[in-house]
């Protein structure tokens, strides 16, 4: 009785229960480096943005986004196949990706295959980077977004990025949501999982089918409101934000 009581009390106050969100821990000098980037590209032209290929990594769970499902049934059917969700122990597995896009569309999406470390990566890049920023017509002057992971950073990844005369972007740490390809991996994920994959070789497939699939609108719209995330960190002194 007290519990409801408790409840109906901070329902008046508009606090209602909600599962917290996962943000990266920031510190003060991440604040103060996140304030820093925006501050300083706050005032950058849209065309500017429309330069920039996004990149990053993202596992992709077999069963990842299964976890919670709504069904409308009848009494006693709640073991019927058609409402349950298949699972199987550690979640059926997993794959990683590297996608990278921008404002006119996706470019390559690669499934990394074994551990995923500088070389690794500089293959990834030698083997995408390129072809990406010319499928998406960015032309030779385009800027080449990453975070700052070791392997993105390394010695041999800076010079491979001289080699190429590859400019890019000053990063501040624990920055995911200054990264739109944030929003176009969740929308990835929802779009392969609505296909119920079985088993990895399907959700690779899937993967590659719906990355394709992303709209061209939705990349440019993402990249277009870019100066509302830089607003947004701003206003939050280099804080998290809703993004």
């Amino acid at each position: 009785m007290k519990r409801q009581k408790g409840r109906s009390l901070l329902h008046k106050s508009g606090l209602y229960g909600r599962v917290a969100r996962r943000k990266p821990l920031l510190k003060g000098i991440h604040k103060k480096s996140r304030l820093e980037f925006a501050r300083s590209h706050v005032g950058d032209t849209a065309n500017m943005w429309k330069k920039v290929l996004w990149s990053d990594e993202t596992k992709i769970e077999l069963f990842g986004l299964n976890a919670k499902r709504y069904v409308w049934r009848k009494p006693n059917t709640a073991h019927h196949p058609e409402h349950t969700i298949p699972t199987v122990k550690h979640g059926g597995g997993s794959i990683m990706l590297w996608g990278c896009f921008s404002s006119a569309g996706t470019g390559k999406l690669v499934r990394i295959e074994g551990k995923m470390d500088g070389a690794k990566y500089r293959e990834i890049l030698e083997e995408n980077l390129m072809q990406s920023a010319k499928d998406l017509r960015l032309g030779r002057r385009f800027i080449f977004q990453q975070d700052n992971d070791p392997k993105h950073t390394a010695r041999a990844t800076k010079e491979w990025f001289g080699l190429k005369n590859v400019n890019v972007l000053k990063w501040p740490s624990q920055s995911p949501d200054l990264n739109p390809i944030e929003n176009l991996w969740q929308d990835l994920k929802i779009a392969v999982h609505r296909r119920s994959p079985s088993n990895l070789t399907e959700l690779h497939l899937f993967c590659q089918e719906e990355w394709t699939n992303l709209s061209i609108s939705r990349c440019a719209k993402l990249v277009e409101t870019y100066p509302k995330r830089l607003a947004a960190v701003i206003a939050a002194k280099g804080g998290s934000t809703k993004y």
